[in-house]
């Protein structure tokens, strides 16, 4: 029998409130989308106001940051420091605001927030990734 942890949508939840009240506190219009270990979203948010666009670009770096373990701020670091090539990998955002959610050493999903400056995205993922 496997034993693997799942993310729930209570933890879902409590992840995206916590990263709207950091987005709310700071005055950023964001999008914050949870996914579980595969990719799939299991809770998506606009907050009033955020351009519609941020909808798919914060799915598309929790996306990344779970398909790929890492921040996806890492992988943008790879594209800035000259390895343009990882721009033709499949499912690849290089650009911060992703975070992989690890619990007891497995990865179980990722926060994506798009909205404002990339470093912004990122702290307000931080804020709801720190909830769990």
């Amino acid at each position: 029998m496997l034993n693997q942890l799942a993310l729930s949508i209570e933890d879902a939840r409590r992840m995206a409130d916590a990263a709207r009240a950091e987005a709310k506190k700071q005055g950023w219009n964001v999008v914050i989308a949870i996914v579980d270990d595969g990719g799939h979203v299991m809770y998506l948010e606009r907050l009033d106001g955020t351009q519609k666009a941020s909808s798919t670009i914060a799915v598309d770096k929790a996306r990344t940051a779970i398909m790929f373990r890492r921040p996806s701020k890492a992988l943008e670091d790879v594209v800035a420091g000259g390895r343009v090539a990882v721009m033709s990998l499949s499912g690849v955002t290089p650009v911060e605001g992703g975070l992989p959610i690890v619990a007891e050493g497995q990865f179980v999903g990722a926060i994506g927030v798009s909205g404002v400056q990339s470093s912004q995205d990122a702290q307000v993922a931080k804020a709801g990734l720190d909830a769990l």
